[in-house]
Order: C-alpha cells, then structure tokens, then sequence
C-alpha cells in the first residue's frame, strides 16, 4: 500500500524542518557569539560601581579562530575585573592560541578557577547520557595539563587562580573578599578550606565555583557571600521555547541552569549568575535557543 500525498508532503515537511533546525543549532547558533549586559545591586552601600566581565565554558580547540578574536575583542568593555569559571580547554594544542587571544584582557585584574573538562580532554560519548537523573560520567579522555595551564595563565596576565582558596582584591579603592573551589562535579571542591563569613568592610563577598552544585551553593550563601559565579550548564544548550533547559548537568534545577536568579541558605539571599558559555563539546556541537555568551555584569550599591 502506498502512502498519500499528503502523507509524503508531511513526513517530507518534517524531514526539512529537522534538517534546517540541525543546521541551525550546529552551524548558526554555536558561533553567534554575543554579549549580554546585566546590573546587579549587590555592593555595599556607598560604593561605586564596578564592571565584572563573566566568561565561562570555552571549551577550546586550535582552529576556533572565530572563538579567539571574539574574546580579544572583549577587551574594548575595558571591565574593572575579569572572571573565568572554568572548561576552558578541549586540546592540549589549545594553550598557546587562547593566551594570545585573551592577551588583551590582561590589562585588567582577574580570578579564574578550573571545571571538570579542564583536567581531561572530552571524549565521544552518547548525548542521551545527559538526560539520565543523577549522570556523571568518570574522566576517561587524555589527560590535560590543567596545573600547567593555569600557571601559565597566571604569569602571562597576573590573574589569580582561586582553586580551594580564599582572599581579597582591591579594585579600584573597593576592597572584595574572594573564595573559589575546584570543580564540585568532580568531587574536588574543598570547602573547609574557604568557608566563613567575608572581611569586614569589603565591599562584595565573590565566589567562583565551575558547577552551581547545591552543596557549594548553599555553603557559600550561608557565609554570607554576595554573588556566586558559575558556568558549565551551557544554559542547557538545548532551550526549548515555554520551557527552557532540558538538563543542567548537575545538581541545580532547570529554573537556575542560565542566568541571574536569587539563592537562599541558611537564612541569608545570594546572587546566582550562571553563565550559557561560549563553547561545546567538541562532539556535541551544537545550541538551540542558547547562543554563546559572554556577560558584562555592572555591580551597584544595595539600597
């Protein structure tokens, strides 16, 4: 028995939007690199404003030149501080492109720490892993020489690596009180090692984890920390219209997996910015209603 017309026209109809929709998601979207701008009234009252550039998730390769004068040109916002929150590599070859890229961020103070793709290079892996509560897939890709990289990075731009580590900056006569963890996803995040409550008189208490897993979350806010950084949800990659991301990857809900939302622990309200990232997997490349992303946060006074 043979099928309709109309039958054949429908099948035929989704076939092409299936096709254009794959096209779209993983030749289109996954390099529309764009910058969002977001205020935060987060300092302490009587400070002055200061622009916090997020970047996050750039999973990069040698060739992604496109990727690399994006982020050079980033430096145009002339932000009073830079943040990097972590998968920052894909490639050992990688290393030496993205310095040179980031290269004109350098004239700006900074704070990086590491995710879970920055110590192994990914691998092949089936994507409806992702979609199976509780996933997390062990480390099995080629060793990175994270440890390498960072002091690298630390030398070329002064920028200083907060992996289990506490501290303070002063950015432009405001003085912040810093905490970072290694990666949660991973199990290495050592948070005896940075809890407690911010030094007095600082004008924001930061903190820098690669994944918002909740126990970080809520550890960090509990001490009083005013705005938490983190990335490696990708948004979700996948956005669907009405009901946004699919997965987060982690231990965070889906409402959080992208952007600036309130945290609450112990009694005491957050900030919670995760950043969508500016790559991908190098085996899942593509994003649908989620492009890439940088963010300019500008911080205000609380009122």
């Amino acid at each position: 028995m043979r099928p309709s017309r109309g039958t054949v026209r429908a099948v035929s109809g989704l076939a092409a939007a299936g096709l254009g929709t794959a096209l779209y998601a993983g030749v289109y979207e996954r390099t529309a690199y764009t910058l969002r701008r977001r205020e935060v009234a987060v300092l302490a009252p009587g400070s002055t404003s200061l622009r916090l550039l997020h970047i996050s998730d750039l999973h990069v390769t040698p060739n992604q030149h496109g990727k690399y004068a994006w982020l050079s040109d980033l430096a145009r916002l002339v932000p009073d501080l830079v943040v990097l929150t972590g998968d920052v590599l894909s490639h050992p070859g990688a290393q030496a492109p993205l310095l040179a890229a980031l290269d004109p961020l350098f004239t700006f103070p900074g704070l990086f720490v590491p995710g879970n793709n920055d110590y192994h290079a990914p691998t092949l892996r089936s994507p409806h892993h992702y979609l199976r509560r509780g996933y997390k897939p062990a480390p099995k890709g080629p060793a990175l020489d994270w440890a390498g990289f960072a002091r690298a990075l630390a030398t070329a731009s002064g920028w200083r690596e907060l992996t289990n580590v506490r501290g303070t900056i002063d950015v432009g006569g405001r003085t912040l009180d810093l905490r970072g963890v290694d990666d949660a996803r991973l199990h290495r995040d050592r948070l005896a090692l940075v809890s407690g409550p911010p030094e007095p008189g600082t004008a924001l208490a930061l903190g820098l984890s690669h994944t918002p897993e909740p126990h970080v979350l809520d550890a960090f806010t509990a001490d009083g920390v005013d705005l938490i950084l983190s990335g490696h949800t990708h948004g979700g990659q996948i956005r669907l219209p009405g009901y946004g991301a699919l997965v987060t990857n982690c231990g965070l809900d889906r409402e959080r997996a992208w952007g600036l939302s309130r945290y609450a622990a112990g009694g005491r309200h957050s900030w919670l910015h995760v950043s969508a990232g500016l790559g991908t997997s190098p085996f899942a490349p593509f994003r649908f209603n989620c492009r890439p992303e940088a963010t300019l946060l500008t911080l205000t006074e609380r009122r």
